[in-house]
Order: structure tokens, then sequence, then C-alpha cells
């Protein structure tokens, strides 16, 4: 596992850093690989948005344009003729 050592980081940013990280009971280190876990896509994570992007794609393409409802422009100018 490798180590990262952080210098010159803002007096705003470590107080904010500590406080969240005695609230949730942590230390600072914890509690920042907690935030880079959660902020930062692994190669895995990136894989499984990549999977269901391509569901979400597919699930569109089969969809009739009816499903899909009226266009813009059909909304635009039925809302004229009232």
């Amino acid at each position: 596992m490798a180590t990262l050592y952080v210098e010159r980081v803002p007096d705003g940013l470590y107080k904010a850093l500590r406080q969240r990280a005695h609230w949730n009971r942590r230390s600072i280190a914890a509690e920042t690989l907690t935030i880079l876990e959660q902020m930062i896509p692994t190669g895995k994570e990136l894989q499984r948005r990549r999977v269901f992007y391509d569901r979400v794609q597919r699930i569109r393409r089969r969809a009739s344009p009816a499903a899909r409802g009226p266009s813009t422009e059909q909304l635009l100018r039925q809302d004229r003729r009232r």
C-alpha cells in the first residue's frame, strides 16, 4: 500500500478536515482516506459505470419515439395554438 504525504494544506481546510474527522470519530488520516475513496473512482468503479451507461443507452434505443413523448418543437406548436 502506498503512502501519501501532503504539504502546505491551508489552515482553513485543515481545520475543517480535523473537525469532520472529529465528528466521524476518525483520525485525520482515516477521514482523508475515506474522502478520497468516496470522491475518486477506481478503475473497477469506472468499468461499473461504463456497463451501466451502456445498458441505459440500449434501453433508450429500444424505446419508440412515441414512448418518449412529443418533441420540444411539437410542444411549442401546441402551446402557441392555445
